[in-house]
């Protein structure tokens, strides 16, 4: 018997006009969104340790860490793990702090 309350003239115009500024706000939007990146394509293979050009630009860090390593040669970061745990047996690098989660490690200059 009840049912929704009928909304006064006042209502009704106030509801439209709330209606047509949301619309022109979504197609200000849609405008500036523009054409989507796109994605790059992280690689799984991480570089060669023996590569004396990337160990030379790791060398000019100050601090590596797995993530400014996957970044800096767009590597996954397990990846960088792997190679940073290469560099280390080499003596490229070597390990400052770390637990299980994240290992720091700082370049050797020779």
């Amino acid at each position: 018997m009840g049912g929704q309350k009928k909304l006064s003239l006042k209502q009704i115009e106030r509801a439209q006009a709330r209606r047509r500024e949301a619309d022109k706000a979504d197609k200000k939007k849609k405008e500036k969104k523009g054409i989507p990146k796109e994605k790059k394509s992280v690689g799984i293979v991480p570089p060669s340790a023996k590569n004396k050009k990337i160990v030379s630009e790791i060398k000019k860090m100050k601090v590596l860490t797995p993530f400014t390593v996957s970044t800096q040669f767009n590597i996954r970061i397990s990846a960088a793990k792997d190679f940073l745990e290469q560099l280390e047996q080499t003596g490229a690098v070597e390990l400052v702090s770390g637990n299980h989660t994240i290992k720091i490690y700082k370049p050797i200059v020779a």
